[in-house]
């Protein structure tokens, strides 16, 4: 890794632990420059705005959350259903892990941030739902499957994984306003009664 892409890389990683912790608002260029060790014309060099820095943090955030929880629990060798059920205890034990680690149950930085400035800042707010339409995906091929192979009746799968993908958002907000990461456990096996259509 070149001097110009470990500085990039720094800033992305200072600004995704920030950003997570704290919030878009919470957070500035000079305390993100801080965090990464790096000088305020090095940030503008990459960025041209905190904007721009908070979408490239968001596909860092999809690219960890995918090795780490995504494609552990969306193996082929898993039945459709038990994917879904992966996805939730994976989801659960990073969750932990960032209590473990934090103190705090810190919730979905996507929920987060589309939270945040959803209705401010409409790249984000777009970007966000890109990257939930790829979770959201994830799910429906499960459904599909599950429906093709008989293991559930016929129902709306794309409009399931929709209701679906929001009750995993509803359950990490619910674990970051208590603080308690136990709530994704309590609650999650409800997940597979989620049905439309």
């Amino acid at each position: 890794m070149n001097i110009a892409t470990d500085t990039r890389q720094r800033l992305i990683n200072s600004a995704r632990d920030l950003l997570y912790a704290r919030s878009y608002g919470h957070v500035g260029v000079k305390e993100i420059c801080d965090a990464a060790g790096v000088q305020k014309g090095s940030f503008y060099h990459f960025f041209p705005s905190k904007q721009d820095l908070a979408l490239s943090v968001l596909d860092e955030h999809y690219v960890a959350l995918k090795e780490n929880i995504f494609t552990r629990a969306f193996r082929p060798e898993y039945p459709p259903l038990e994917r879904i059920s992966k996805l939730v205890e994976n989801i659960y034990a990073f969750q932990k892990r960032v209590k473990e680690q934090t103190g705090k149950a810190l919730g979905c930085p996507y929920g987060n941030i589309a939270s945040e400035l959803g209705s401010l800042d409409e790249p984000i707010r777009q970007h966000t739902v890109t990257l939930f339409k790829r979770i959201e995906a994830e799910i429906h091929a499960c459904l599909e499957e599950a429906v093709s192979k008989g293991d559930i009746p016929p129902l709306d799968t794309a409009a399931s994984a929709r209701a679906m993908f929001a009750y995993i958002e509803g359950m990490l907000l619910m674990a970051k306003a208590r603080n308690d990461p136990e709530v994704i456990r309590e609650l999650g096996s409800a997940i597979l009664g989620i049905r439309v259509g």
